[in-house]
């Protein structure tokens, strides 16, 4: 009974960390939007970048949704510890959110206070990117557990370390809007969202370096993690493979290859997702709290994984339909409100 637990402990720990790499990649290119907003151009040419993402931005965050009702419900002591330690970046994400949605609706339907919603959309995406990346330093440098529950302080998740990683994940989501921007747009708009590639471009992967840099002298285990065997053989590719998709994104933005540079940016952000298991596996809460031992009776990952391979699946097919279904570049006078 003992090896179903950890088992299926192990198979929602997949489940979530596949949500989460979805929310990252999927909301990460509307939000990178967002952040650009104000290097766009004028009105017309933010109003042309919020189109491409119209049809999919709310969509994109079901993952999240996802992700975070998972965590309550299949690991409950892994949310009762990591919760208190994050509560003010993670409020101020969900509200930068909420202003962010509002903003998206209602420039369209209150012209006359365009100015504040283009602040609104521009702010909101900036802070929930940078509680994300607090929110993520934070885990990466560890939580104070004792006796099964938080014991740190109100501001463990503000340290030098977590700065630079919300620095990261900006640039990161920029060069993702960038891109996305390029493969979706033409004329003024796509030039100017090369530029901005570019610079977003190099600026993640000097950051990335950074990060990866730091992380291992966190920790004595992150060391152990990375550089004893077998886990240095797995360790030793990824950032090979990094510099192999910032080599294509290159290319493709040298060769006008327009959706080249996305499919990289996401590559990178994905070998990035592999580095963070491999630093955090087998803990869900690092260094403190394992998978098994956070997570819920059997009976209840049961229960709640037949929901979940009737759930996924319809999300995974909604996404791709939607994607589908808006594929192509959009023009300046094309939209969907």
């Amino acid at each position: 009974m003992m090896l179903v637990d950890v088992e299926l402990s192990y198979v929602w720990a997949g489940l979530i960390a596949f949500a989460v790499l979805a929310y990252v990649i999927l909301d990460g290119f509307d939000l990178g939007t967002g952040i650009l907003s104000p290097a766009l151009g004028d009105k017309s040419h933010r109003a042309h970048a919020m189109n491409t993402i119209a049809p999919v931005w709310d969509g994109n965050e079901t993952w999240l949704v996802l992700g975070g009702g998972g965590l309550f419900a299949v690991f409950p002591l892994a949310y009762a510890v990591i919760m208190p330690a994050l509560y003010p970046p993670v409020i101020a994400m969900l509200l930068a959110l909420i202003f962010r949605g509002v903003a998206f609706e209602f420039r369209h339907r209150d012209p006359r206070h365009e100015l504040l919603w283009d602040i609104s959309f521009f702010g909101g995406s900036l802070v929930a990117t940078l509680s994300q990346g607090l929110i993520l330093g934070a885990l990466v440098q560890g939580i104070d557990v004792e006796a099964r529950a938080y014991a740190g302080g109100h501001w463990d998740w503000l340290t030098p370390f977590s700065l630079l990683t919300a620095v990261a994940l900006t640039a990161g989501y920029a060069t993702l809007g960038a891109t996305w921007l390029v493969m979706k747009t033409t004329g003024y708009l796509r030039d100017r969202a090369r530029r901005l590639a570019w610079f977003a471009g190099m600026g993640t992967l000097a950051l990335v370096g950074m990060v990866s840099l730091a992380t291992p002298f966190l920790d004595p285990l992150y060391l152990d993690r990375w550089f004893t065997r077998p886990n240095i053989y797995f360790s030793l590719w990824v950032p090979l493979a990094i510099l192999a998709a910032a080599a294509i994104f290159v290319i493709g933005m040298r060769r006008d290859r327009d959706s080249w540079p996305f499919l990289a940016t996401i590559a990178v952000f994905v070998l990035s997702f592999i580095g963070l298991g491999i630093s955090f596996f087998p803990y869900m809460v690092p260094h403190a709290i394992t998978i098994p031992d956070a997570a819920a009776p059997d009976s209840s990952l049961w229960f709640l994984l037949a929901g979940a391979l009737v759930l996924i699946p319809m999300i995974l097919g909604y996404t791709a339909y939607a994607y589908w279904v808006f594929r192509g570049k959009i023009g300046p006078d094309e939209g969907y409100h």
